[in-house]
């Protein structure tokens, strides 16, 4: 979070547009030290909430393209206004994935920190397990990213109704058939990325229309990109709506996380842009948290199964990137539950 001395200096950087650290520490009545100020401008710049430009005593200081993306926000405080009297950008934003994100890094280097730490523990944890094992906790978190996934979407299966459908085809009693297929479709669709770990690698608009494929078998769901308007409750923030611009959105996307060299970004970009763009007229959360986990599994990464994950959380995280383009707390409930899995699983 931004504490009160960063946002004050955020705030006259905002005012200013462009100015040096004598300026900043002259106009601001802050307690500090010069010495101090600098400190809180180099982690400001650590952050990726401001930039700077020229060298030495010609440095100046200004607002980070990627501040308005990545700035925490009070996500309770933001859902207190009703969905008619929140300012949002209603229409989708080409401008985030081609010059935004294409140039910035989402992460800071202290939640770059954090999740490196966590995947060499992942990496001697599984060092340790034999096939077997490894494929037994991979079957556990299977089903609870199944389980988990499903929910999200409003399936009423309990996880031990999951977990016995998944390994006995033991349908709940209650449930609908649509219901005991979407989760069979997610256990297919784990499966196929289990046995060819590297198919989404590099990624394609056709390879994301294959995944999306197994998630809807034998659902009255359409296949391939729509070619028709849709909208999403709870927000004004209306998805693209011609076939041509869904397309060229979603190649934009794979392109950009083709690019990335940080794995972590990788999957946190699938997993927000495929919701974003909603390429397709149903299942398109679904299709990115399972693209999300192939990027992971392929370079040998912890997947998540987002099973702590409230279903409204989840929702209101996606909605503030929709309606702000402001990956914050999605970016939280991302490390949170990559924290949860290599604590939880093998």
């Amino acid at each position: 979070m931004i504490d009160s001395r960063e946002k004050q200096i955020i705030n006259f950087i905002q005012k200013a547009r462009e100015c040096s650290s004598k300026e900043i520490f002259d106009e601001i009545d802050l307690p500090v030290s010069y010495a101090t100020l600098k400190r809180l401008l180099t982690k400001l710049i650590s952050s990726n909430y401001i930039s700077t430009t020229g060298k030495g005593k010609g440095t100046k200081y200004m607002i980070s393209p990627a501040f308005q993306v990545i700035r925490p926000i009070d996500i309770s405080k933001y859902y207190e206004k009703e969905i008619d009297e929140r300012e949002i950008e209603e229409g989708f934003n080409f401008k985030i994935i081609n010059d935004i994100l294409a140039n910035h890094s989402v992460f800071t280097e202290r939640d770059l920190e954090k999740l490196d730490n966590l995947q060499k523990i992942f990496r001697n944890n599984i060092s340790q397990l034999s096939d077997n094992e490894y494929k037994k906790e991979f079957e556990r978190l299977a089903i609870d990213l199944s389980w988990k996934s499903s929910q999200i979407e409003g399936n009423t299966y309990s996880l031990l109704e999951t977990e016995r459908l998944l390994n006995e085809k033991e349908t709940a009693a209650g449930k609908t058939k649509e219901e005991a297929v979407m989760l069979l479709n997610h256990k297919d669709a784990l499966d196929f990325i289990i046995d060819a770990p590297d198919y989404l690698n590099p990624l394609s608009v056709s390879k994301i229309e294959d995944i999306h494929s197994i998630l809807v078998k034998e659902l009255d769901v359409e296949r391939n990109l729509r070619k028709r308007r849709i909208g999403i409750s709870g927000t004004n923030y209306r998805p693209l709506d011609n076939q041509f611009q869904i397309s060229e959105a979603l190649k934009d996307s794979c392109d950009l996380i083709n690019k990335k060299s940080c794995v972590f970004e990788k999957a946190l970009l699938a997993l927000v842009l495929i919701s974003y763009i909603q390429p397709f007229m149903d299942g398109n959360k679904r299709t990115a948290r399972i693209v999300s986990n192939a990027i992971l599994m392929n370079e040998k990464y912890c997947p998540l199964s987002f099973r702590t994950v409230d279903s409204i959380d989840y929702k209101k995280a996606m909605l503030l990137f929709y309606e702000q383009n402001n990956i914050s707390s999605f970016k939280e409930i991302f490390i949170n539950q990559f924290e949860f899995a290599v604590n939880t699983y093998f």
